[in-house]
């Protein structure tokens, strides 16, 4: 048998065996919640999914099929959550600093020393380098297609532009509904998970936008939409002091940030897909 933790391995084989089915009942819950415990917080599997489903809508004849044939048929919303997936084997390590970018407030990505070991910028200037170049495999073209369209909704959760001081929120301890949550899980999961619907009705409920206001969306370059998820992030971070207790309210307050922010990610994924191909 498997044993993640020795404690509760030396605890399980010290009773009678008549306790067996009881024991091993709890074995599994515990090892179940040690797992969950330790499992890193993450932009939403369903915030990724509704801006690959809004970026799936917005591409040209011409992306889709390019994409559909580099995918094996899958679409944007069945890849949005690679990026995180593949954390969980080391082979891939490398590519964790992708997923953020740590930036003081009142500086700028250009004010920076960049890390030396990457960043959401240069993880999605990479992948789109990669991609573009005529000499890269269909399946290296495969996998940077795959980690893009995951790191363009990593830059759309704002606190992944936070402070470097206070890891981008993890370290400012707040209570969501009652449960222990920190301000970077409540914008990684707790608001969207709290509104209760599938990334499906996500995408179906948000705003419809005309024309111009998808193309004034999709205007600019990465460090002007880095700029702007830092600007939210600054307000995320007068929202709340360490220890406070989050009900209603603050989804209420915060929610049309949220659905803002996963349009505006499809919008912006398309728009850097349609470039691409």
């Amino acid at each position: 048998m498997l044993c993640l933790n020795k404690a509760i391995c030396f605890w399980f084989f010290t009773f009678d065996k008549s306790d067996v089915m009881q024991k091993l009942v709890l074995l599994i819950f515990f090892s179940v919640s040690i797992s969950m415990a330790n499992k890193p917080p993450v932009w939403s599997q369903k915030g990724h999914r509704v801006i690959g489903e809004v970026a799936q809508a917005h591409l040209k004849l011409k992306t889709k099929r390019a994409i559909r044939k580099l995918l094996d048929g899958r679409n944007l919303a069945s890849v949005s959550n690679f990026g995180d997936a593949i954390k969980s084997d080391s082979t891939f390590r490398k590519f964790s600093p992708w997923h953020y970018v740590n930036i003081p407030l009142g500086k700028k990505y250009t004010d920076i020393t960049p890390n030396k070991n990457g960043d959401l910028v240069v993880g999605i200037e990479t992948c789109i380098s990669i991609i573009k170049s005529k000499t890269s495999s269909k399946s290296d073209k495969a996998f940077y297609l795959k980690m893009l369209v995951h790191l363009i909704g990593d830059l759309h959760q704002p606190m992944h532009t936070g402070r470097y001081e206070d890891r981008g929120g993890n370290d400012i301890k707040v209570e969501w509904f009652g449960d222990e949550s920190n301000l970077h899980r409540v914008w990684d999961r707790d608001l969207i998970e709290n509104h209760g619907m599938s990334y499906s009705e996500l995408t179906a409920t948000l705003p419809i936008l005309s024309t111009k206001q998808k193309l004034a969306i999709q205007d600019g370059d990465v460090l002007q939409w880095v700029a702007e998820s830092q600007g939210i992030v600054n307000q995320l971070y007068a929202s709340v002091e360490d220890g406070d207790r989050l009900y209603y309210r603050y989804g209420y307050v915060w929610w049309p940030t949220v659905e803002k922010q996963l349009q505006k990610g499809g919008l912006r994924l398309a728009k850097v897909l349609n470039d691409l191909f």
